[in-house]
């Protein structure tokens, strides 16, 4: 589609980023005299960029059907030879829909974390790193070419490395930090050569003039180029094989979780592609590679999930099992690229409010984590309760909750691919659909129901406060309502001008027969750990067969990563190091030796002594004289 120049009140979109960059830039640079209302400004910047968000959102609206989209050119970025990046911004309808979210569920947990962070002495530069990341990300969804994706994008790794390691001096948080930066880059590095190539072969990177070319790219090319794009897609959004960092960064507060495993970071993946989709629609091969990740890493995340004992490890290895769900739909392609996003839009809300709810407890229970230590919350905290409630039946996909509407319609569309791949990527997402009831039961009942199991640390939990508990209602009301709402206002169609329109396949399983199983599985599922769970657990880690082993190992990924990547990493630096210092370091420094110690012998002959000198002089013209008389006489002839 063509992009038309923003006028009029879109004119102003570039207020979006510059109102939480110019906040984050008080709270850091002002340092202690912030402390008394920094955290008050960091909100009040988000909640901004939401009120102006909206407001663009309605005039694009406005607009007529088929041009909604609205560009700004600010000034040239870069200008080199043949290539011209601008600085400029986008916004349609794809970027419309995630400037709401960021901004909206970001003003509740900005909100939240007024009250969490209360007694943290480093609570203004923590929202300053809040704001820090909510430009960063939304830089990220309305720059209008891949260079501004991607300077977005490694300013969201940035932030979230300084989030992730706020509480630096825990070594746990500080390892978790650099595990995030690290893994990241591997990603990053497979974008950054994408979007060399897209410039290499098609001169330009931006979107209107790379999507209106890519027709022209060999196959063999889209599937390389899409390679690269989805290995930075996978490691934003923690998919396999990079997504052993994202458990890890629960070290981070628990706003921090929220935020970045709800509706930010670890959504710019499924962006990515969602952005990208002429150029993976353009391969078959490449769509089969990106649903094979997604239905893999949904598996995985199910898997390792139930075995944790960590409220927050639970709920981020969840994370990785739904974001696997919207990699499916991105990968599937057609229509169902409307549906990842309608997933991601409502995964948001229920997941937000799980992990601002696993806070809430956490609050409650100074700090515990394990949920064999908890039981029968719901006597105490009954508001997080009842918000938890409505995020875990909404993210099993029980009617009419949002993940109804958002999780079904992909098992739907797996299901629907009109080849020989429909059972297996079916099956591998209704498989799914019942370990995640399973999983999700178990932290629910374990948490807030069964016998109290309380240590001498927490033996009285205690609701949390407003200022932390509305917001939960709020997300707990979205959870309930966004997926409905989605489809009575029709997404897809809204979606259609950047998505394309939706592709027919012919289903292996009715729809309403697909609809029914999703239900029996997650019935059953969620039967099967209320049986199981119901009075409670052991408090200590027992002997388990081989899967639940490995689950509590992360099915030995880690330790794959280790093996492979880590420790011949260490040894390989080690080596060079040894060749460094007695290699090249010893060639330089016996080099020198030798000329120091040459010069040291030399220097002797020079005595000072007038008598040394003429004695030379006498020996070299002796020898000389010699040599002259030698040649006459044939001597050396």
């Amino acid at each position: 589609m063509e992009y038309a120049p923003a006028s009029g009140v879109l004119s102003g979109i570039w207020l979006l980023v510059a109102i939480p960059l110019a906040s984050a830039a008080i709270l850091l640079l002002l340092g202690k005299r912030a402390d008394k209302w920094g955290h008050w400004l960091g909100v009040l910047a988000v909640a901004a960029s939401f009120v102006l968000g909206l407001i663009f959102f309605i005039s694009l609206a406005d607009l007529e059907e088929g041009g909604r989209t609205a560009q700004q050119s600010l000034w040239d970025f870069i200008v080199v030879g043949n290539l011209h990046v601008d600085f400029g911004l986008l916004f349609d309808p794809l970027s419309g829909v995630f400037v709401l979210l960021i901004t909206g569920v970001g003003s509740l947990i900005h909100i939240y974390a007024v009250g969490y962070m209360e007694h943290d002495p480093g609570r203004r530069r923590f929202f300053g790193y809040f704001n820090l990341f909510v430009a960063a990300m939304l830089l990220l969804v309305l720059g209008n070419n891949y260079v501004m994706l991607y300077f977005g994008w490694e300013g969201v790794g940035l932030a979230s490395y300084l989030l992730i390691s706020f509480w630096y001096t825990r070594p746990s948080a500080a390892t978790a930090g650099k595990k995030a930066f690290l893994m990241n880059r591997v990603g990053d590095a497979g974008l950054a050569i994408g979007i060399f190539m897209l410039f290499a072969y098609l001169g330009t990177t931006q979107y209107d003039e790379v999507f209106n070319s890519v027709g022209g790219l060999s196959s063999t090319v889209t599937l390389i180029l899409g390679i690269l794009l989805l290995l930075g897609a996978a490691g934003k959004s923690g998919q396999f094989p990079l997504q052993a960092w994202l458990p890890d960064a629960m070290e981070g507060p628990t706003p921090v979780s929220a935020l970045i495993h709800a509706a930010t970071m670890v959504t710019a993946g499924v962006y990515l592609i969602a952005r990208s989709n002429p150029i993976f629609s353009a391969n078959q091969t490449l769509q089969v590679i990106v649903v094979s990740v997604g239905a893999l890493t949904l598996l995985m995340g199910c898997i390792i999930g139930a075995a944790k004992d960590d409220i927050k490890r639970v709920l981020a290895w969840s994370t990785v099992s739904q974001i696997g769900y919207m990699f499916v739909g991105v990968g599937l392609g057609g229509g169902a690229y409307a549906l990842a996003i309608i997933h991601l839009l409502a995964h948001g809300f229920f997941k937000a409010n799980m992990f601002l709810g696993a806070g809430s407890v956490m609050h409650g229970m100074h700090d515990q984590v394990d949920i064999r230590r908890f039981g029968g919350l719901r006597k105490y905290m009954k508001w997080t309760w009842l918000t938890f409630a409505t995020g875990w039946l909404a993210i099993i996909g029980i009617p009419p909750l949002s993940g109804y509407f958002s999780k079904e319609p992909i098992i739907a569309a797996a299901f629907e691919r009109g080849d020989w791949t429909s059972w297996l990527f079916g099956l591998a997402a209704l498989l799914g659909a019942g370990l995640t009831a399973f999983y999700m039961t178990r932290l629910f009942v374990l948490t807030f129901h069964g016998p109290e199991r309380y240590t001498e640390d927490n033996k009285h939990p205690h609701e949390s406060p407003y200022i932390m508990t509305v917001p939960l209602m709020i997300l707990a009301l979205g959870s309930i309502v966004a997926g409905g709402l989605m489809v009575w206002t029709d997404v897809p169609h809204w979606l259609e001008p950047v998505l394309g329109p939706e592709v027919e396949h012919e289903a292996v399983l009715s729809h309403s027969l697909i609809t029914v199983l999703s239900l029996v599985v997650t019935v059953l599922g969620a039967g099967l750990a209320w049986a199981m769970f119901r009075n409670g657990t052991a408090l200590e880690p027992q002997q388990a067969g081989v899967v639940v082993t490995a689950a509590r190992r992360n099915l030995y990924t880690d330790a794959f990563n280790e093996a492979v990547f880590e420790r011949p990493g260490i040894y390989l630096t080690r080596a060079l190091v040894y060749l460094d210092n007695k290699g090249i370091d010893g060639l330089v420094n016996g080099i020198a030796a030798g000329v120091g110690g040459s010069s040291g012998r030399l220097r002797r002959l020079q005595t000072g002594f007038v008598r040394s000198y003429a004695l030379s002089m006498l020996t070299g013209a002796v020898l000389v004289v010699g040599a002259f008389l030698a040649i006459q006489l044939g001597w050396l002839a």
